[in-house]
């Protein structure tokens, strides 16, 4: 088995593509060893000393560090947990945990003409927005709508999330194009 790494646009982000489906659909963010117990390559991951951070997208893993620990000291032990996850076939989940991707605000019902908006909002970040976030090894998620200010609000995840560069992705590239798009929105904020 050979793992490409590559480079992300967040110093402190590696992603690693292990040449096989990871998750297939959806992406999966974990932020602490607690939330990793959920996944035994996670929770691996997050046993590594400096590990700050596991991001599962469709074929690629993003790992983050503490900005205080070198890449050339994890990059090995990560390289192995997650050849050995892959190589051992044991599931990405334990079981009965929950896989579900998470961040979108599903609970909240749009009406109207503001369901429309939504559905346009949802369109362009699934068709233009996310693939190209991928591609840096992380992922944007609609959060909410707010119909009277215009304002969208979304999640950056994996290595999107914390990236020096992620506010001017976010307002250079998305609100640009959202406002585009749909002249309705007037603004893009990240949600915490």
């Amino acid at each position: 088995m050979f793992i490409q790494t590559e480079a992300t646009p967040n110093p402190e982000v590696l992603k690693f593509l292990p040449g096989r489906t990871v998750l297939g659909e959806g992406t999966r963010d974990f932020r602490s060893p607690e939330e990793a117990a959920a996944s035994p390559l996670a929770a691996e991951l997050f046993g590594i000393t400096g590990v700050t951070r596991v991001f599962f997208g469709p074929d690629f893993i993003t790992v983050g560090k503490h900005d205080a620990v070198d890449w050339p000291l994890v990059k090995a032990p990560i390289l192995a947990a997650i050849m050995d996850h892959f190589t051992s076939g044991r599931p990405l989940f334990a079981e009965g945990a929950d896989d579900a991707a998470g961040g979108h605000d599903d609970d909240v019902v749009y009406e109207g003409d503001t369901a429309q908006i939504v559905a346009e909002i949802k369109d362009l970040l699934d068709t233009r927005i996310r693939p190209a976030v991928a591609q840096d090894g992380g992922d944007i998620l609609f959060n909410r709508f707010d119909a009277e200010t215009g304002v969208v609000w979304l999640n950056m995840r994996g290595a999107c999330a914390g990236c020096p560069s992620s506010s001017a992705t976010l307002k250079a590239g998305v609100e640009n194009m959202l406002k585009h798009y749909v002249p309705e929105v007037t603004r893009v904020e990240q949600a915490l």
